[in-house]
């Protein structure tokens, strides 16, 4: 199995995680981050979960799981420790034509949840195709150790410098060598020892535009 490599923009769309214990957890926590609205069906639920439940951060049924549960769902994650159970979420899953993943068991799903590496807005997603979470959690902390977050203030940066070149109207090609010519330059050093004359410098240097970076 090759999976398509995808990021997908699930805010404000409903997501369903069936089971209440830790792993569904860390799924709920993921998807919260990424703006999802977030249902869980599930009978009890780990202390954090019962907080978010509380605070009306997500939605709680305290249920079993039936398959009405996945009505009007966009992403469905199965979460439970019942091999059955996991087997039903995927098969109506994919029977009302919702994407669902279940926990460690990659022949039932339509998406797997690669390790990532994340600094700010960038997101660095190692998989290996479901075939060894291990190898990939050790990848991702060698990325994480690799890329600091030095490396999340200079996609921010370079989030409001794209803005700012696009809107003075010149060709896409010129555009490009400017924005190529800035990350290949020492910024993300200078960046790191926290030269913000120097970045600001560099940054007029290359592409005429005057930008505040300080106290990023």
């Amino acid at each position: 199995m090759r999976y398509y490599p995808l990021f997908l923009d699930i805010s404000g769309k409903p997501c369903i995680v069936v089971g209440g214990g830790s792993v569904a957890e860390r799924k709920v926590t993921r998807l919260l981050a990424c703006g999802a609205v977030v249902e869980v069906v599930a009978r009890s639920l780990t202390p954090a979960l019962a907080v978010l439940s509380r605070d009306g951060k997500i939605i709680h049924h305290d249920a079993e799981y039936a398959e009405d549960c996945l009505r009007g769902a966009f992403f469905v994650i199965g979460a439970t420790d019942d091999a059955a159970v996991n087997e039903r979420i995927s098969r109506d899953a994919r029977e009302q034509g919702i994407l669902v993943n279940i926990v460690d068991d990659p022949g039932r799903c339509d998406a797997i949840l690669p390790a990532l590496c994340e600094r700010g807005d960038l997101a660095i997603a190692v998989s290996t195709g479901g075939r060894s979470p291990a190898l990939a959690k050790k990848l991702r902390t060698e990325l994480e150790e690799a890329y600091g977050p030095e490396y999340g203030t200079l996609v921010e940066i370079l989030g409001e410098l794209r803005e700012r070149v696009i809107a003075r109207g010149g060709p896409a090609a010129e555009n490009r060598k400017l924005f190529e010519a800035v990350v290949a330059s020492d910024i993300l050093e200078q960046i790191r020892a926290g030269r913000w004359d120097r970045v600001e410098g560099l940054i007029r240097e290359l592409t005429g535009i005057a930008m505040e970076v300080r106290g990023r």
